[in-house]
């Protein structure tokens, strides 16, 4: 059976729980390097993660003339 992967936000929580084990410097080499590893991998899931939702937001933008317009996410001025 295949595990499932934590969502976004539990994602952020265990990355902000190592970042604050290896700040303290409680851990030894071998263990801190692992949790190293465990966070990148975490960051980059968080990444992906992020570019996929942004790639789905749009944003509806009011023209001069009033007429809305749906267009994708940072392509607009605004």
């Amino acid at each position: 059976m295949a595990t499932k992967q934590p969502g976004f936000e539990e994602s952020m929580a265990r990355l902000e729980e190592i970042v604050r084990t290896l700040e303290s410097g409680s851990e030894g080499l071998d263990r801190s390097l692992k949790l190293y590893e465990e966070g990148i991998a975490l960051v980059r899931s968080c990444t992906e993660r992020l570019d996929r939702a942004e790639q789905t937001v749009r944003q509806l933008q009011l023209g001069p003339d009033g007429s809305v317009t749906l267009t994708d996410f940072g392509s607009g001025d605004a």
